[in-house]
């Protein structure tokens, strides 16, 4: 499946927008998007939307660790939105849920 990534603004916070699968032929999409926005906001919260998300495997949730690593380099963060039942199960079980904050829906 493809991954779609997205960046745009709403109000003031970057969101990035992922759909499709995130895996071994996927990361390096994912990840350039990814960089790309906290790069381009550095000192300020990234939201990565991940709804549209149907797989994600370790080396997606790794990316999502260092990016938020990266983004507290220079005093900002990496925050999710996530609905999706079985994501938010293993974003329980890795730990991610505890290294990085997730929302069900952004702040308004």
């Amino acid at each position: 499946m493809e991954l779609v990534c997205s960046l745009r603004t709403l109000g003031d916070r970057p969101v990035l927008q992922v759909s499709g699968e995130i895996d071994l032929a996927t990361l390096p999409t994912f990840r350039d998007h990814l960089q790309r926005a906290v790069d381009q906001h550095r000192g300020v919260r990234v939201w990565v939307d991940l709804d549209g998300v149907t797989a994600l495997d370790d080396s997606g949730l790794g990316m999502v660790l260092g990016a938020a690593a990266r983004a507290r380099e220079s005093d900002g963060d990496v925050a999710l939105v996530c609905t999706g039942e079985r994501l938010l199960h293993r974003f329980a079980l890795s730990g991610l849920d505890r290294a990085v904050e997730v929302h069900h829906s952004l702040p308004r």
